[in-house]
This record gives structure tokens, sequence and C-alpha cells, in this order.
């Protein structure tokens, strides 16, 4: 399958623009359940006081702070993201720890940005990988702006049935609008580990590791999971909710509430236990 790249990153562009306000929202929410996956990223990239590091697909920042604690004021981050509205929360959030010398923010995408050769001591990137329609090109450009050594640590969704979080409102809202899955790239399509291994490979990582990593998601209430999947949802779901009549909206609102429902507690709160799969490379 072939798609329009062009087409298909403005599309992202927009969805992510729109998706900012509610990432910014729910900016807690997301890290309280997401920081271990940062900490670990840090930790497999071998990132130390003073390193140079990239990080790709940054969203809303991360896992970009978490590595500015960790190399310092000697150190150097390259955050980048194709959404200009998602950075300008990323770099809110950057001043507001005290950060803004040790990260540059960039709008760009892997593929394509003009990224420094041999420069990087190591590259990050969280839940970015699955959403570069030729990631070849990608893993290629982020391989070549490493030093030789240097270490690309990545962390992507594991299969729609270990993420329910993403899974269970997105198959309600392919069910409810009768819609076929998205055909473009989106959060499970690196989700098998061994293509994730073969991008890595041909694009000349070599050592290359893959682990596993628990992610919990806690909410209030059905209805609290609901408003959070609505407001931070990416550009996919936007995209079928947008088509739907106002009436159509709110049944499908309440379907995901009701959906949801089996995974709460004898309190009425929300728990997801998801799973994603963290890979390193060597340059």
């Amino acid at each position: 399958m072939t798609i329009d790249s062009k087409q298909y990153k403005e599309e992202l562009r927009h969805g992510y623009d729109n998706a900012a306000p509610g990432w910014q929202k729910w900016w807690k929410t997301i890290e309280t359940a997401t920081k271990e996956v940062s900490k670990r990223l840090v930790e497999l990239a071998e990132i130390k006081p003073g390193s140079k590091v990239l990080d790709i697909a940054t969203g809303i920042g991360e896992p970009a702070l978490t590595a500015a604690k960790q190399v310092g004021k000697t150190g150097d981050i390259l955050a980048i993201d194709i959404s200009p509205q998602m950075i300008s929360f990323a770099k809110q959030r950057a001043i507001s720890l005290g950060l803004q010398e040790v990260v540059e923010f960039k709008e760009g995408d892997a593929e394509t940005i003009d990224l420094p050769s041999s420069t990087f001591d190591a590259a990050l990137c969280r839940w970015g990988l699955m959403f570069l329609p030729n990631p070849t090109a990608g893993l290629s450009n982020i391989y070549r702006s490493l030093v030789k050594g240097g270490h690309f640590a990545a962390a992507v969704w594991a299969a729609p049935e270990k993420v329910p979080f993403i899974s269970v409102p997105m198959n309600i809202v392919l069910k409810e609008t009768n819609s076929p899955p998205p055909r473009t790239p989106g959060p499970f399509s690196m989700s098998d580990q061994n293509n994730l291994k073969k991008f890595y490979e041909e694009s000349g990582f070599i050592h290359t590791v893959i682990g596993r990593i628990k992610v919990v998601s806690d909410f209030d209430s059905s209805d609290d999971f609901t408003a959070f999947t609505i407001d931070h949802g990416g550009p996919a779901l936007q995209k079928v909710l947008a088509e739907q009549t106002n009436e159509r909206r709110q049944q499908i609102v309440k379907a995901i509430s009701k959906g949801s429902e089996k995974y709460a507690d004898s309190t009425g709160k929300i728990r997801f236990e998801n799973e994603a799969i963290l890979i390193v490379g060597t340059k």
C-alpha cells in the first residue's frame, strides 16, 4: 500500500495541532502513566551528564525533558515534532522546569528534517515511529546524525489487545460508525517486533535489543476516560468523529464510556494495563 506522504504528514500535523489543547489539559495524566517509559529510554540510550541528545516526535516534550535533567547544563537536547502547537506547549513545560537553555525545539519530521551528521550521542523516540510513512528513511536519517557507538532507543505500542486504552475506544468508534480500520500508519503499525527490528537493522543499527514495559493508565471514572479519549485522540479518531452529526457524536461518546466500564473497580475508577515495546540499537 502506498500513501501520499506529503498529504498524510499535513493531516498528521493538522490533527496534532488540533489535539494539542487536549494534551495540555491532560498532560499530568499522560505523564503519570508514561514517566517510567521516558526514564527507561534515557537509561537504554546510556545518556549521561554532558550528552548531546536528539528527541524525535517530542510531542509535549518527552522524553526530551527527562533527558534534559540527566544531561544537565553541559548537555544539549534537540527535540523535534511535526506539530507547532505541540512544540509550543513543550516549550512552556521546559521553561516551567528551568530547562529552556538545555532543550532546543524545532518543527520537522524524522524523515525529512536536515540533521547534522555524526553529532548526537543518543537519540530517543517515544511513540513516534508508528506514524512514519517511510520508517527506513526516518531511521536512516537518525542513524546518520549519531556519533559512532551512539544509541537510538524508542518505544512503540504492542499489539492492540495489549493496549486497551487505545484499542477499546478505537474499536467502539469504528463499530459505531461502520468505518474500516485506518489504512495509514497508526498506533499499532510497529507492534510486530520482528518488523521493528528489521527496520533498525536495514538502517544500519547493530546490537539491537528488544524489551517490554507495562504502562498503567488510571482514570477517576468511565466518563473521565471518555473525556480524555475525545480530548487527546489522534488524527484518525478526530477525522471519524468530525464526520458525524452532533447526535451521533453524543451516542459514540456514551458507547465509549459504557465500553470502558469493564475496566472499573468497585469504586468506579478505571485502570488500563497496557504494554509497550522498547528497542535500542547502536551505530
